[in-house]
């Protein structure tokens, strides 16, 4: 029997094919697909610098970046 590959581009489309698989009674395996590398170390980055306390409020950080009109 051959295999097929399903590339969903959101979580909706990933539960709608599950549902059919489901419904058919076909059987499937969900690998999930890791993070890139500089995504992995931009996260483990943003988590040091909040273990060590080194956070801003939102309001802090909008008026910071965005600009006011």
């Amino acid at each position: 029997m051959e295999s097929i590959l399903i590339h969903p581009e959101n979580s909706d489309q990933m539960k709608a094919v599950k549902a059919v698989l489901k419904a058919l009674k076909v059987p499937f395996e969900h690998q999930p697909t890791p993070l890139p590398a500089h995504i992995s170390s931009s996260i483990a980055k943003s988590m040091k610098q909040y273990d060590e306390g080194q956070t801003i409020s939102i309001e802090n950080f909008a008026a910071k970046h965005f600009s006011k009109k």
